[in-house]
């Protein structure tokens, strides 16, 4: 097993890739980029529905962190176990924690990893194994990579990943965009969400939305500021993003099912005070209109997950959408701002 101490106390990593990691971001675009639009030409990648973690081996052991810098070994003991096992000491790689479930990606498999008590855990890794999808290196032989061109990146991360077995996969990677567009048709049932696009002359920029995202279906990530209803069973969320500093409402959601409404069982805490909105809330768009229910509010640090295939204009839904999912691995200080 991985050992237990923290990685950043052991010498031979630079300190910024000893862990946490601040990795690269994406930020989405509606249109696949032509393969001459990047600087060094567009790299195309399938976008996975996980959670997206770095993963840092070095000679006292492996850790498993995620992007807001959350250690996640204990969670992902079977990642960690056969990162260790295959990655040599000094490698520290950056890539999608996903779980297969019937031939598909099953997102809350993943999300009960990080709610089951540590005590509890073992059956659910047993049942429902993780698997490691890399995408980029940031470290090998204890030499930082980053500043280095992605395509001399993902060159370097081909020779590493030449004898991984599964659990450890390497993500398939192409300059061709009818191939890319292939992947994302064929793969969505499955439960890829799109693509992801790098420049092959691009280095690793962390915390920088260098890379581009084009999502298979529209979805948005919102923050949850209040609910109509009780806590206990909300029958609709009043959704936020930041502006400016401030949260304001972008819309709101259909009514939610029984089965949506358990997804948020304990996730969403009543107000402590400050909250920026009113007790009371219009029926309209964005929160107007004559008819007023009363609001609950809550703190605003749950992110969710909804459906965008409302009207999206100015940072605004024009009609109520579908809520998906809870977001645990995502904070509001993710989103960009409005």
């Amino acid at each position: 097993m991985p050992r237990t101490s923290v990685a950043r106390d052991v010498p031979g990593l630079p300190p910024e890739l000893a862990g946490p990691v601040a990795v690269a971001l994406a930020k989405p675009v509606t249109a696949l980029p032509a393969p001459g639009s990047l600087p060094g030409g567009a790299r195309y990648e399938p976008k996975w529905d996980g959670f997206r973690v770095a993963v840092v081996r070095d000679a006292a052991g492996t850790r498993v962190w995620s992007r807001q810098g959350r250690d996640l070994t204990d969670r992902f003991p079977d990642v960690a176990a056969a990162a260790h096992a295959q990655l040599r000491p000094g490698t520290v790689v950056d890539g999608e924690v996903v779980v297969w479930h019937d031939d598909r990606l099953d997102f809350s498999l993943l999300q009960r990893r990080l709610v089951t008590g540590i005590g509890r855990l073992g059956p659910l890794v047993a049942r429902h194994p993780a698997s490691l999808v890399v995408f980029d290196v940031l470290a090998a032989r204890y030499g930082d990579l980053r500043g280095l061109p992605a395509a001399r990146r993902r060159a370097e991360l081909e020779s590493l990943a030449a004898g991984w077995a599964p659990p450890l996969q390497l993500c398939p990677a192409t300059g061709d965009p009818a191939q890319a567009l292939q992947w994302s048709r064929e793969y969505r049932p499955a439960g890829v969400e799109g693509l992801v696009v790098k420049a092959g002359a691009g280095r690793y920029r962390p915390g920088a939305r260098d890379w581009l995202k084009v999502k298979s279906w529209e979805t948005a990530e919102v923050v949850v500021g209040g609910m109509i209803g009780r806590l206990q069973r909300p029958s609709q969320l009043v959704l936020g993003r930041h502006r400016a500093g401030e949260l304001v409402v972008v819309g709101r959601t259909t009514p939610l099912s029984g089965a949506q409404a358990v997804t948020l069982d304990g996730l969403l805490a009543p107000s402590a005070g400050g909250h920026p909105w009113p007790a009371r809330i219009g029926t309209g768009r964005f929160g107007g209109g004559r008819l007023q229910v009363e609001l609950t509010r809550v703190e605003p640090t749950v992110v969710v997950e909804v459906s965008a295939d409302a009207a999206f204009t100015a940072g605004v839904f024009r009609h109520p959408v579908r809520y998906l999912r809870p977001r645990p691995d995502l904070r509001p200080e993710d989103l960009p701002p409005l």
